[in-house]
């Protein structure tokens, strides 16, 4: 006999449901920093790799292509790192409320993740 979960009284099924758009949000905004810390990572890169082909500059102190690399892998951290920590939050709500709807920022994470990579393996291959 499959097990069901109990049913639950509109207060607290609504307070898992705000709950679960919490955590989509939060996650959203995650995916938000990240992307921006990837794309300016990218942008440092390409900028300064353009710039030391068409002029001349002055070798600086930390290499800026450098900082653009840190960047990526900054922002492709923190975003595995908050969609892990989202991940456990679903399942700890899961436990406590039952199935809850799948998770589209988990998805567009996973995607923003993949350009991540590629934006990352494009820098490191031309190091």
């Amino acid at each position: 006999m499959p097990m069901t979960s109990p049913k639950l009284d509109p207060n607290t099924r609504l307070a898992a449901e705000r709950t679960r758009l919490a955590l989509e949000r939060t996650l959203m905004a995650w995916i938000r920093t990240a992307t921006a810390l990837i794309a300016f990572g990218f942008t440092i890169y390409q900028i300064f790799r353009y710039l030391s082909t068409a002029e001349r500059l002055r070798a600086p102190f930390v290499s800026p292509q450098i900082v653009g690399v840190a960047m990526i892998v900054i922002g492709l951290t923190a975003l595995i790192l908050a969609w892990v920590q989202h991940r456990r939050a679903m399942k700890a709500l899961q436990a406590d409320f039952g199935p809850m709807p799948g998770s589209l920022a988990g998805i567009f994470a996973a995607l923003i993740a993949g350009l991540g990579v590629i934006a990352l393996l494009g820098v490191m291959l031309r190091l």
